[in-house]
C-alpha cells in the first residue's frame, strides 16, 4: 500500500524560514530508514505558497491565481511518499519522525493512494494498458 505523508505548512514555513542543521540531520537519518527499511519512494520539501500558483477549473474556463495563500493550515510544507503493508504501519513509522517544524507545533497528514483495483470497471483494458505504458516510460 502507497501512501502520502503531508507535512502540513506553518507561519515559519510560509515565511521562507530554512531548517536548522539540527533538523536536516535528523530529517537525514529518519529517511535513511526508511530508504534502509525499502519503505521511502519519494520525500521533499516545499517552497512556500508565495512561489506556488493555483489553477482554478470551472468547467472549460481556467483561472490563474498566484501565491502567497492565505489559510496556512490547508497548506503543505513537504511530503514523503512510502509504500509499507497497512495504514498502522504507516502510522508507526511516522510516529517516529522528527518534529517537521522547529517551533513545536507540527501536523503530518497519511493519505493512501489510490491502485488500479479501486477504480474498478470505470478504468477499461484500454485506460490500464495506456497506464502500463506511461509507467514503463516512467521508469526508463
Amino acid at each position: 500500500m502507497k501512501f502520502m505523508v503531508i507535512v502540513k505548512a506553518n507561519k515559519a514555513t510560509e515565511a521562507g524560514v530554512m531548517p536548522s542543521t539540527e533538523l536536516l540531520t535528523e530529517m537525514g537519518k529518519f529517511n535513511e530508514e526508511l530508504v534502509k527499511a525499502g519503505v521511502m519512494l519519494a520525500a521533499e520539501g516545499l517552497h512556500p505558497s508565495s512561489r506556488g500558483t493555483r489553477i482554478r477549473f470551472n468547467g472549460e474556463q481556467r483561472t490563474v491565481i498566484d501565491g502567497p495563500f492565505a489559510e496556512t493550515k490547508e497548506l503543505i510544507a513537504g511530503y514523503w511518499l512510502i509504500e509499507v503493508s497497512s495504514k498502522e504501519e504507516a502510522i508507526e513509522w511516522m510516529k517516529r519522525a522528527p518534529n517537521p517544524h522547529e517551533d513545536g507545533d507540527s501536523e503530518i497528514e497519511i493519505r493512501q493512494v489510490f491502485t488500479e483495483a479501486d477504480f474498478g470497471d470505470a478504468l477499461t483494458p484500454e485506460l490500464r494498458a495506456q497506464e502500463a505504458a506511461m509507467r514503463e516510460q516512467l521508469a526508463r
